[in-house]
């Protein structure tokens, strides 16, 4: 995966100038949260043409929950970041998807809801915040946590590549991280999925493929790969991006691995994905 070059600007060269611009840090009172009109930027480039900013969702708790935590001194700690690049059909793909992702944060046994206008985020955030006091006994020292933010990953010739990360804590020992890729392509306008990077009928070298890297990994962290695969077998991710070396799978908490192992990333190197991939995926380099 490549990062471009830095950009010159009136004069300053982009590393220059990012150590001149200080924003200062604001302290936010529980009134307020995830208030942001500064943006958290950060200049990258792709022939010259990608700036990648975020601005902070602009969000105030319900008067009833704002008064009822300020007396414990627990407020929920909410804090949502949406794209806010140069590319506005990058900025709507992303930021519908972390829209989505904040209104199916809550843990439930249903099935993802999407996002229309009877589940909106501003509803979902209430309903998070409001769940903390409806879940936990009164002297319960929790605080509910929900993040939700997009980063940039950098770019594999006309490929931009990003990354949504969530972070949910609503009690118990630990909270629950999520993370998934974004591709996107410069020529088409569009988000790239597994399904459009493998050729037809292929998906199941793919997946042997796959397997190999799981199997390589699993040898990194068990002692006894058999017993080790018994108890975490082997499924195939879709959540894939490119890199410069390859494409890598990601997986979520409890997918392959116990929690303690986080989110695994397998990575198949392009030598063994010919006549697997498209050739526009095999950079040009390659």
């Amino acid at each position: 995966m490549t990062q471009s070059p830095s950009l010159d600007i009136l004069g300053f060269h982009l590393a220059d100038l990012q150590q001149r611009l200080h924003i200062p840090t604001v302290s936010i009172g529980t009134a307020m949260l995830g208030v942001a009109l500064l943006s958290a930027t950060t200049l990258t480039a792709h022939a010259s043409t990608l700036i990648n900013a975020t601005d902070y969702l602009q969000y105030e708790l319900p008067q009833e929950i704002q008064e009822r935590c300020d007396a414990r001194q627990n407020c929920p700690d909410i804090e949502v970041q949406y794209l806010n690049s140069n590319h506005d059909w990058m900025n709507t793909l992303t930021n519908a998807r972390i829209d989505e992702i904040v209104v199916n944060s809550k843990p439930t046994e249903s099935a993802p809801v999407s996002v229309d206008h009877k589940n909106s985020v501003k509803t979902a955030l209430d309903e998070f915040a409001a769940s903390q006091f409806n879940d936990l006994p009164d002297d319960s020292v929790f605080v509910y946590s929900l993040m939700v933010k997009p980063s940039y990953l950098g770019h594999v010739d006309d490929y931009e590549l990003f990354e949504i990360d969530s972070y949910v804590f609503t009690g118990g020992a630990h909270g629950m991280p999520y993370s998934e890729y974004l591709i996107f392509d410069q020529n088409t306008k569009r988000q790239i999925q597994l399904e459009q990077i493998l050729r037809y009928g292929v998906k199941a070298r793919f997946k042997a493929v796959a397997y190999d890297a799981y199997a390589e990994w699993v040898k990194t962290v068990a002692e006894d790969p058999s017993s080790y695969e018994k108890s975490w077998p082997f499924t195939l991710s879709d959540d894939v991006t490119l890199t410069d070396k390859g494409i890598n799978l990601r997986y979520q908490h409890y997918a392959i691995s116990p929690y303690a192992y986080g989110m695994p990333v397998l990575s198949i190197p392009y030598d063994k994905l010919h006549g697997i991939i498209k050739p526009q995926f095999f950079p040009i380099s390659k």
